[in-house]
């Protein structure tokens, strides 16, 4: 087995090479002058069960192009079977036609994986679990709602609703209620245009309880501060949120100092770079062990679900 990484969260990737006692794989990724990307492989991988770590962040497409070509590169090198291991699926929002004339990027991205010579897919908390039908290889959507457990947990909040923000994040929020022994409600909110949310109601009883604002993703951090808004004027008396992937685009951070709400749980599927430096309200759990378990497991044939029993 060997793992290799692209450009988008190697310090994720070091954490998953660190847990399972291996040195990431030799390999050289630059740039020429124009902006092409240039990849070679520094080291025999024929027959070998590969891996390749690469997020969709900042410079999504970018990203996504080197996803590409590091794929295909293995694939000529004789790898025995390649894994994109993708901790943050990009594009997993345009997932369906919302109106005539648009495509459906997510499953663009999935046919141009499997195009690459991909084998396997290995992720984390899609937008929409359906997208594992876009492909017709192997789909493991790992959750990272064990390592938000687990945190909340060492809070001891009593009296606790999980919100979902939407409906679509019903059945996530619903699981989380369950291990947490918490209630469940959920916001009614309506997207006229993409990034742009509006509450309309809170669904639920959050009158004098604690609450956790439970989601996939927060971008733009609009609809969150809109839902902590709520919250607080239907009695909660204190607001968290957990998500499992930080975009944190535009001007997120500066909706989320300005809020009441009381903290930001997060995970490393994106690097936080320079952000969490400047908010004290943000949290970063690691999902790493997660990720190289289910390496590990994968590569020896176990069962991966089971992690999550």
């Amino acid at each position: 087995m060997k793992i290799f990484t692209g450009s988008s969260n190697p310090i994720l990737a070091e954490e998953i090479a660190s847990y399972l006692k291996m040195d990431l794989g030799k390999s050289v990724l630059e740039q020429f002058s124009d902006g092409e990307i240039h990849f070679y492989i520094d080291e025999n991988v024929r027959g070998e069960d590969v891996f390749v770590i690469q997020t969709g962040a900042q410079e999504t497409s970018f990203h996504l192009m080197q996803l590409f070509i590091m794929i295909d590169a293995l694939k000529r090198a004789s790898a025995e079977r390649i894994t994109a291991v993708i901790p943050y699926y990009c594009y997993a929002r345009q997932d369906w036609k919302d109106r005539p004339r648009v495509p459906i990027s997510a499953r663009l991205v999935a046919d141009l994986i499997e195009a690459s010579g991909a084998n396997r897919v290995l992720t984390m908390d899609l937008h929409s679990p359906q997208i594992q039908g876009f492909f017709s290889i192997p789909v493991d959507n790992l959750v990272a709602r064990v390592v938000l457990e687990k945190y909340f947990k060492s809070l001891d909040l009593e009296n606790l609703t999980i919100i979902s923000p939407d409906a679509g994040g019903v059945g996530r929020a619903r699981w989380f209620a369950k291990r947490m022994n918490a209630s469940l409600g959920i916001i009614d909110k309506r997207r006229p245009a993409p990034n742009i949310a509006k509450v309309l109601h809170v669904i639920g009883d959050v009158e004098g309880r604690d609450v956790i604002i439970l989601d996939d993703m927060v971008d733009t951090g609009g609809t969150l501060v809109q839902s902590v808004e709520a919250l607080i004027k239907k009695g909660a008396r204190k607001v968290f949120a957990a998500c499992t992937h930080p975009v944190l685009s535009g001007k997120a951070m500066e909706r989320i100092n300005g809020s009441e709400l009381k903290q930001l749980v997060v995970t490393n599927t994106i690097p936080l770079d320079g952000k969490k430096k400047i908010s004290d309200k943000i949290t970063v759990l690691s999902v790493a062990e997660l990720f190289g378990e289910a390496i590990r497991r994968i590569h020896q044939g176990e069962s991966v679900s089971s992690l999550f029993e």
